[in-house]
């Protein structure tokens, strides 16, 4: 459920509010495919840690960039609330906290 409050900043779209999904990283997306016979968990953080790629947030439909890239990694393959402001042109929720979801 995503609670928002559409801002218009330089013409980029902000919406402010709880995003909820499951952390992943930007390369895998959705689909944990790369590293077959292993837990989403630990595709994601060979992902980060090997690639130019970074934790985000997945809600069924978009993923979505996060700004703090230290956070995440303990909630990696979870699903999570993130409270924030989602910047619709860079797909990026600048966070102000992350908790796993109930």
């Amino acid at each position: 459920m995503k609670t928002i409050i559409l801002l218009l900043a330089g013409g980029a779209a902000l919406s402010a509010g709880t995003f909820t999904g499951k952390i992943t990283d930007t390369m895998c997306g959705a689909q944990h495919t790369m590293m077959k016979g292993q837990p989403d968990p630990e595709c994601i953080h060979a992902c980060v840690k090997n690639t130019s790629s970074q934790y985000a947030l997945f809600d069924g439909q978009t993923v979505m960039r996060l700004s703090d890239q230290k956070a995440p990694a303990s909630f990696a393959g979870q699903q999570v609330k993130v409270t924030g402001t989602y910047n619709e042109k860079t797909k990026t929720i600048k966070v102000e906290k992350i908790e796993a979801a109930e």
